[in-house]
């Protein structure tokens, strides 16, 4: 990792689709780490990377590998330069402004009374003794309604909340650029807009400890135009990522039934929360703009190509984990990169932890004992930038 000299230029693969990464990116990255960890692709215009040590240092490394990609869709999804595309102190001023609301320690004095109140309604719909689809029926329903809690926006539903959070997801994801992903994108813009604004008015009159209170109520508080786009950020992401580690979380338990019965004998909530999450992370990949000639393994990145950290591939490098494509709460823990590290790690991190580990998990298997997963292989994992199973139909015994 040196600035470039007489390294060669990254190998271009022509034959891989969207929909192949999409549907079953890992033998993908398998062959790209033993072959050409560094390889350009063309139908994601990007250079992706790998390997854990080069997605490590492309995230540790913001001056030489930007956020502000100019050749993501975000920006048109969102209608707005979030903090995701942000460096340097403009990052840190938009991330600072609704930090404390994220915090470990608030979510414990703030939300974890909520949240478990939530989770007991939740999990008390569900029908004992009967055949469920936990995605619609507990997963995205649970994640957004404790969203809804921690952003001071109560006024949404859970349909509301789910359908802005993945149509926020497929725009941002529209590396085609088709105006049929961003024409949803516009509406639900528009739809966030007025409740924002209505629920703004709420917290400058009622303060409390919801990210939005927080930044609407600051001493010097950042623009409007901010702090709304920064709101659906959250709900981009905030709303996929416990939902989908939940998930997750319950197939590999439930296709594991020794691990599932050590975990409920042992309370391994906490390590079968952090290797559901580096198993399959649920943001798998993310961009980064190169500011300056450099060279990664060999290979010239030249200045203004775009790299992309795969970090679900990372998660599986055998360089830093054996069996990586095996769900196994047992083994010694890793320093996976699900929630990032760098300026921009994951600030959600604590929220989904505490949601499904100190919460959800033991909650439901507390009710439903001897849950079983009848047809693992009917479960479908889907998603390039965002991956998760798409249903996990369970019989609640």
């Amino acid at each position: 990792m040196t600035t470039a000299t007489a390294a060669r230029t990254a190998p271009v693969d022509d034959q891989t689709t969207i929909r192949d990464l999409t549907l079953d990116p890992y033998p993908i990255y398998t062959k790209f780490r033993k072959e050409t960890p560094v390889i350009t692709v063309k139908s994601a215009g990007r250079t992706l990377l790998t390997k854990a040590e080069d997605t490590k240092y492309v995230k540790d490394n913001p001056e030489l590998f930007s956020s502000d990609d100019p050749n993501t869709p975000m920006k048109r999804a969102f209608r707005a330069h979030t903090l995701m595309r942000k460096d340097g102190d403009e990052h840190r001023a938009e991330r600072h402004a609704m930090a404390s609301a994220f915090g470990g320690r608030a979510i414990k004095q703030n939300w974890e009374e909520t949240y478990t109140k939530i989770a007991e309604e939740y999990v008390a719909r569900l029908p004992r003794g009967e055949t469920v689809d936990l995605f619609p029926a507990l997963a995205g329903p649970f994640a957004a309604r404790c969203l809804t809690h921690l952003l001071g926006i109560t006024e949404a539903s859970d349909e509301e909340m789910q359908r802005w959070s993945q149509v926020l997801i497929d725009g941002a994801g529209n590396f085609g650029w088709s105006e049929d992903l961003f024409a949803p994108c516009d509406a639900a813009n528009d739809e966030m807009d007025v409740l924002f604004d209505r629920a703004s008015d709420q917290h400058r009159a009622e303060p409390n400890a919801s990210a939005l209170s927080v930044m609407v109520n600051a001493d010097d508080p950042i623009p409007t135009s901010q702090i709304y786009a920064n709101i659906k950020i959250a709900i981009g992401g905030g709303i996929n990522e416990p939902r989908d580690a939940l998930l997750t979380i319950l197939y590999g338990l439930l296709t594991n039934p020794d691990q599932l019965e050590a975990a409920k004998r042992d309370a391994m909530w906490s390590q079968a929360f952090e290797e559901g999450v580096r198993w399959v992370a649920p943001i798998q990949a993310s961009s980064r703009l190169v500011t300056e000639d450099t060279e990664i393994r060999g290979i010239q990145i030249p200045k203004g190509d775009t790299v992309m950290t795969i970090q679900a591939s990372a998660n599986w490098d055998e360089d830093v984990v054996e069996n990586g494509h095996l769900f196994n709460i047992f083994r010694e823990r890793i320093d996976h990169q699900s929630f990032g590290n760098g300026p921009h790690f994951c600030q959600g991190k604590h929220v989904a932890r505490r949601m499904i580990a100190n919460i959800m998990l033991p909650m439901l298997f507390d009710r439903f004992p001897n849950m079983s997963l009848e047809a693992p292989e009917e479960v479908q994992f889907y998603g390039f930038g965002f991956r998760g199973p798409r249903n996990l139909p369970v019989t609640l015994n």
